[in-house]
């Protein structure tokens, strides 16, 4: 097919874990999960139901906004309203399928810091914190989490505070797929643009894996799809910006 964009494929990858039926939430700052939502419902998972902040059910988004994956466009071109103190009773419910949320910093034990880098009393850097997450993560059914940057500064021994933990399925980088089972963080699958010395270079915790296996590329028809959703590319923004 070509070159191979790291955009393209952790959107396709994020896409092709939601399953057909499933009540899907994306939170702020979630252009790659809500394109990835996009895709799905309209490939593999048409009944899939979409969630996000604003509260709107189902967008039928003409065109996606670049400031903002929360935008009020969420809420008028959507076929019902369903509002977020309801997502998180659902969740709480364990009626949430899949969330979609990031954070900081990620540890094997499958830790995520979203709060501060260093010290929590005198850090660093203070961040936003859980908000959503610290909700979501424990309480939804699977948690997938996406993060464009992959260093030993993301991904540590141990983080340096822990904000939330609980459900968490998959981890998508630019370099491959994490999968959280017997207890800590795996590796999944490796990206076709990337190697498995990249990412142990990469990774501040040993990388373990059962097996060696690669994600796969964007199919033709995915990229056909992808580019009909997202015309602005707005799924290549993080990258622009230098990285989530």
């Amino acid at each position: 097919m070509g070159e191979v964009r790291i955009s393209d494929l952790m959107v396709c990858a994020m896409s092709r874990l939601i399953r057909d039926g499933e009540k899907v939430f994306q939170g702020v700052s979630s252009h790659m999960p809500m394109i990835a939502i996009l895709l799905a419902k309209s490939l593999h998972a048409p009944k899939s139901v979409h969630l996000n902040i604003p509260g709107g059910v189902d967008p039928n988004l003409k065109k996606l906004q670049r400031y903002s994956s929360a935008g009020k466009n969420l809420l008028e071109q959507s076929c019902s309203i369903f509002p977020l103190a309801e997502v998180f009773d659902l969740s709480m419910r364990g009626e949430l399928d899949v969330a979609f949320l990031s954070g900081i910093q990620f540890d094997r034990d499958g830790n995520v810091n979203a709060s501060v880098i260093g010290d929590y009393h005198k850090p660093k850097v203070r961040m936003p914190g859980g908000a959503g997450s610290a909700v979501l993560i424990p309480t939804s059914r699977r948690a997938i989490l996406w993060r464009t940057k992959h260093d030993k500064r993301t991904f540590v021994d141990k983080v340096d505070f822990t904000t939330t933990r609980g459900n968490i399925d998959r981890i998508i980088t630019p370099l491959c797929s994490f999968k959280f089972e017997e207890g800590r963080l795996k590796l999944d699958t490796i990206h076709p643009t990337s190697s498995l010395k990249e990412i142990i270079e990469n990774t501040g915790f040993p990388v373990e894996y059962d097996e060696i296996r690669y994600t796969g590329e964007p199919t033709k028809e995915e990229i056909t799809v992808l580019q009909k959703i997202d015309r602005d590319d707005i799924r290549s923004l993080e990258f622009q910006l230098g990285g989530k």
